[in-house]
């Protein structure tokens, strides 16, 4: 049996095999892009604080720029997913063209937006003596907005055809170039700050053509992405967006949530504090990657059983993603606090870091319970966009980081004169609070679906 059949067959079979077979990879995938932010992060941390302070700014916006692609991408998965769970190979096939399409249109708006408005943006995030080493990061990054939203979005496609090997081979090449190149450009060529954005788009620039190869050169793929097989339709550009616009708007508001953290962590200490919550951050970002690749199989994985209209898988996908995602994040989140120390050095290498070395041990041991609050919110919301709901999936964003997070962490630090530890404790119970609502939310959903699922409709389009 051909391997594109296989594929198939594995994403419409056994739920629990198909997430763990789809999750692997992803994590693979996931732990490479990481460890290459790190890498930015650990090279420009020799520039000094206000360097990896300036950093810590710009990943909010970053977010953004990585979420473009990863709404359309998450749009795209959703879609075609659910068109191959109900056998229409057509419509999957035209659903992947409109999420390409997408892609361009979308990302050339955006470039123009962001790089317009890009002084005042981060004049208003209180950049401050940092702002010059923000700019001179960001207008490189944002003036190639394209190659990040195509390549999240061509790396779905691969991903929602239960094609995982191409797709982490894909990011890969973008995390170990970028893992080369970012001390070449910032120190050989003395770029500073610029030469890890020139490493960081370099990257991903292969990694597009490495895709893009595969998709009309190769041509070995289940789906047929020629331009044959394109026909414009509003509605699917409408059901992609159904997806793509809360997934991309979540990204936004984790950017704002980094947003108000930062500005808390300013009022609460100074801009050194950011400096110290970026670097701890990254670490928390590395142990999310499992929980992380566990949601994007359930999203393709429930798009599946909903076309297909199994609710039994819905139901497994989802229960056995959050026990194996709580299973994942004990054994992390304990790594994390006893090697908290041994982590922060990474970041303290230099003269100019040293003495944040002790306050990122810190806030990494804290922050260690932040990965066990994470995964019945996470795979709740990954299923209820893997369905097509994507705003219910917002709803629950909204909650739990927008609102929850900094609300409480407001309280702890400012109410209960926590300082900076209440900020921390602020955000991990915020998301805890917010993923609980959405479990539950999404077991209802699950319920509900098993009565209706014969009367709905199967996404068909002639």
């Amino acid at each position: 049996m051909p391997k594109k059949s296989k594929n198939i067959e594995m994403i419409t079979g056994d739920p629990k095999k198909a997430i763990v077979r789809l999750a692997l990879p992803m994590m693979l995938s996931m732990l490479l892009i990481m460890l290459y932010n790190i890498a930015d992060s650990i090279w420009v941390a020799g520039l000094g604080a206000d360097a990896l302070a300036a950093v810590g700014f710009i990943t909010p916006l970053f977010m953004v720029l990585v979420g473009l692609g990863n709404g359309i991408g998450a749009g795209a998965n959703s879609l075609i997913a659910r068109f191959i769970g109900a056998g229409n190979i057509k419509q999957a096939n035209n659903a992947g063209l409109h999420g390409i399409l997408l892609a361009v249109v979308v990302s050339l708006i955006f470039t123009i937006i962001i790089e317009t408005f890009m002084v005042p943006i981060l004049q208003m995030m209180g950049a401050g003596s940092t702002i010059q080493y923000a700019m001179d990061y960001s207008y490189i990054i944002f003036g190639f907005l394209f190659i990040f939203v195509y390549s999240g979005v061509a790396s779905a496609i691969f991903r929602s055809e239960g094609d995982m090997r191409r797709a982490t081979i894909a990011i890969a090449v973008t995390a170990v170039m970028n893992i080369i190149l970012d001390p070449v450009f910032i120190y050989v060529l003395n770029f500073g700050i610029a030469g890890a954005a020139w490493a960081t788009v370099i990257s991903a620039t292969l990694s597009c053509l490495v895709m893009s190869y595969w998709i009309w050169g190769k041509k070995d793929m289940f789906l047929d992405l020629t331009p044959k097989n394109f026909n414009y339709s509003t509605k699917m550009i409408t059901d992609n967006l159904q997806v793509a616009i809360p997934s991309t708007l979540e990204s936004l508001v984790f950017s704002i949530l980094a947003i108000i953290i930062n500005s808390l962590l300013v009022l609460a200490a100074d801009t050194t504090a950011v400096a110290v919550y970026t670097a701890s951050m990254r670490i928390v970002q590395l142990s999310m990657i499992p929980l992380i690749g566990l949601g994007t199989a359930v999203l393709t994985v429930a798009g599946v059983a909903y076309g297909a209209r199994n609710y039994t898988n819905l139901k497994t996908a989802h229960s056995y993603s959050i026990k194996l995602g709580f299973a994942i994040s004990i054994l992390l989140g304990a790594i994390m606090f006893i090697f908290s120390a041994q982590l922060a050095a990474m970041f303290s290498y230099t003269e100019a870091s040293a003495q944040l070395s002790p306050q990122i041990a810190h806030a990494i041991s804290v922050l260690s319970i932040f990965v066990l609050a994470i995964p019945h919110g996470m795979m709740s919301s990954m299923l209820f966009q893997g369905v097509g709901k994507g705003f219910y999936s917002l709803l629950i964003t909204l909650l739990r980081s927008l609102i929850l997070e900094s609300v409480f962490a407001y309280i702890f630090c400012f109410i209960f004169g926590w300082g900076v530890t209440g900020i921390y404790a602020g955000v991990v119970f915020g998301c805890f609070v917010g993923g609980t609502v959405g479990y539950i939310w999404a077991k209802i959903f699950i319920s509900r679906f098993k009565k209706f699922a014969k009367k709905e409709t199967i996404p068909q389009e002639s």
